[in-house]
């Protein structure tokens, strides 16, 4: 559906995934899409689609309704992980393990403790303390990474939960009626009679009224905050 309008924007769309439903549809698509500004526009797209068509297998004519739900998310970022000396509490210590006398009798051993979330490691492999210390201090950044990533990913399954809602037909942002080649956009009160135009990845009149409004929005939103 995008390919046609990330042409004109030069945007890259990949498909990294898909999986089928039972009865021949496409149950879930995972897709990247690469460009500029591609988020700040694309973003509006989250929400309940509602689809309103008539069946092919459908001998009465009647018109039924289903839903998607659709996400967009930013791409989580490597995490960058920084860490202040200020922030550590460096204790050495005799080793207490295997490794002769002059491991067991001197102060290499190393704990190092990351005041801000009170994580700590320690190290006593090496006979010498500024060993430790390097390798403490590389257990220490790759917890942290972890941590910062399991972070990253819950803000990203909040975000998402949010911009989907329960996925119920009342939640819709936007209805595609075919017998009516009709789209809709609920939130702005958008109606275009031009449904295969859209469907064949033109949504820049959609995506350029969506941009328009909430900017507008926004800017209300300041100045009544100034005021």
């Amino acid at each position: 559906m995008y390919n046609r309008y990330a042409e004109t924007q030069h945007w890259k769309v990949e498909v990294l995934s898909t999986s089928e439903s039972g009865i021949g549809g496409l149950k879930e698509v995972i897709a990247i899409i690469e460009g500029k500004g591609v988020y700040s526009r694309m973003k509006y797209e989250s929400g309940v689609h509602r689809v309103q068509r008539v069946p092919e297998t459908e001998q009465q004519g009647r018109v039924h309704t289903s839903a998607i739900t659709v996400a967009v998310l930013p791409e989580a970022e490597d995490v960058d992980i920084k860490i202040e000396a200020k922030d550590l509490r460096i204790d050495t210590f005799c080793s207490s393990g295997p490794g002769g006398q002059s491991v067991n009798t001197t102060y290499s051993a190393v704990r190092i403790t990351h005041l801000p979330t009170n994580t700590v490691v320690s190290c006593q492999d090496e006979k010498s303390q500024i060993k430790n210390r390097e390798k403490g201090m590389r257990v220490l950044r790759a917890r942290l990474y972890e941590m910062e990533m399991e972070k990253q990913q819950q803000a990203l399954a909040k975000e998402r939960k949010a911009m989907v809602g329960s996925g119920d037909r009342s939640e819709k942002i936007r209805t595609y009626n075919f017998p009516q080649n009709r789209v809709t956009d609920h939130r702005i009160g958008l109606t275009l009679h031009q449904l295969a135009e859209v469907m064949d990845g033109k949504l820049q009149p959609i995506i350029d009224a969506l941009v328009t409004h909430f900017q507008a929005e926004k800017l209300k939103h300041q100045a009544e905050v100034v005021a």
